[in-house]
């Protein structure tokens, strides 16, 4: 089984008796119900695991449980054998999305106390905000695909060099040039594979790329498909943002233009607001606002009508660019790889908890991401540069300019190169030490 950091919060809820019980929130195929169902079962005698999906597909037998009265006669009637207590017995509810008043009746089993719960959900994010939930009676927890630090352990490599690069990252120390080639050469197939596990045991086990890409294209599809539960006309309008994003990825302006998704000239955010919502709020995108005005907290000079969107999984992303061609990636073929290098950098951004915005003024220029840096309640800008000899920039300087307007204390650029340095407060690393920021 492979680590995931989301095992540390698992194993102290299992420990609280007392805890609000978590929901895990995220896209398909990142892991949720397998990492839920090796940890549960090991944590308690009795793991009963009720997969809704499949029951709402043949039985329907939780479809009209409101009560807690009708949920425990309906796991009785099922699961009876395997019911003991509170302190043997968790109930693992799977895709409770597809029920929606399951998720309003956790507060109420949580009160009886008669039994432990978890519960994940794929699509949970679109459903949790249109479904009443008690406040405080569930912990919901986003998970997201494998990132950096988890497939570098799922390829052995040993935590003594996690943390060592993590000593270089703090004290901006150089890295060993053999410790940067083996860590930049794992990155390079960790763009190939993504941080979907299947594809990620289909690479390390077997070394199978066809596989690893037969997997990504049927995930792919599957978020597609997950657009059908809404009506025709959302339906076919995600699916076509869907499908534009990697074209504006390649793109030197990532955003997407509102008017080409139906050849509208007054089309503008306001009006995609729920199929944006959608593609984000499943997991299967990661959005990016845009903002003029680089001010903490950056929230309050969002833009309303700008936006970015990358794919959750930079494995995605390189599966529809280049398919089975991993030399694209691998070798210096003198391909622009910007898209790919910003969908790992957005990735594992949004993994480490930060939110994700994109500087953009017409006389300044762009930079690639914002965050608010809580430290020093200011914002840090990041550049990404996959290129080994283009090193100009033209907005990020200004930020960090302390004669300019925006005065920021520090600015970070990530490229491929093993150079850490520090020049007029703007910071250079190794593209994978973004994992530490």
């Amino acid at each position: 089984m492979f680590y995931r950091k989301v095992e540390k919060i698992l194993t102290q809820y299992y420990n609280d008796k007392d805890a609000k019980i978590i929901v895990i929130d995220g896209a398909r195929q990142i892991g949720k119900s397998f990492i839920i169902r090796e940890t549960a079962k090991n944590h308690f005698k009795n793991y009963i695991e009720i997969d809704l999906k499949s029951d709402f597909y043949s039985d329907q037998l939780f479809a009209n449980v409101k009560k807690t009265k009708d949920f425990y006669l309906q796991l009785s009637a099922s699961y009876g054998d395997k019911l003991s207590n509170n302190d043997d017995t968790i109930v693992f509810l799977d895709e409770i999305q597809i029920y929606p008043h399951l998720l309003t009746l956790l507060k109420d089993l949580k009160k009886d106390n008669k039994y432990r719960y978890i519960a994940s959900g794929s699509l949970l994010g679109i459903t949790l905000k249109h479904t009443f939930i008690p406040m405080g009676s569930i912990n919901e927890i986003k998970m997201y695909p494998m990132d950096f630090e988890e497939f570098l352990y799922a390829s052995n490599v040993g935590e003594d060099v996690v943390e060592y690069l993590k000593e270089c990252f703090i004290n901006k120390e150089n890295v060993s040039e053999n410790i940067h080639k083996t860590i930049i050469q794992k990155f390079k197939e960790y763009l190939i594979t993504g941080g979907l596990p299947d594809s990620i045991k289909e690479f390390v086990l077997n070394s199978n790329v066809f596989k690893v890409r037969e997997n990504q294209t049927l995930t792919y599809n599957f978020y597609k498909d997950d657009a059908s539960q809404y009506d025709d006309e959302h339906s076919l309008k995600i699916r076509r943002i869907y499908d534009m994003m990697p074209s504006y990825m390649e793109n030197k302006v990532k955003r997407i233009k509102f008017k080409q998704i139906e050849n509208k000239e007054d089309s503008n955010l306001k009006r995609y607001k729920d199929e944006f919502d959608y593609l984000i709020n499943s997991g299967c995108a990661l959005g990016v606002k845009a903002i003029s005005n680089p001010t903490f907290p950056l929230i309050e000079s969002s833009s309303k009508n700008l936006i970015k969107l990358y794919f959750n999984d930079v494995g995605i992303l390189t599966n529809i660019l280049y398919k089975n061609n991993i030399n694209a990636i691998l070798n210096d073929t003198g391909l622009n790889l910007g898209s790919v290098y910003e969908t790992f950098a957005a990735m594992e951004l949004i993994a480490h908890g930060h939110e994700l915005y994109y500087f953009d003024s017409k006389k300044v220029g762009e930079v690639d991401f914002l965050l608010n840096d809580y430290d020093d309640l200011s914002v840090l800008p990041i550049e990404i540069k996959s290129s080994k000899t283009s090193y100009e920039f033209r907005a990020i300087p200004k930020l960090v300019d302390k004669n300019n307007n925006y005065k920021l204390n520090k600015g970070y650029i990530f490229s491929n190169q093993n150079i850490i340095k520090c020049e007029n407060d703007l910071y250079t690393f190794p593209i994978y030490l973004i994992m530490f920021v």
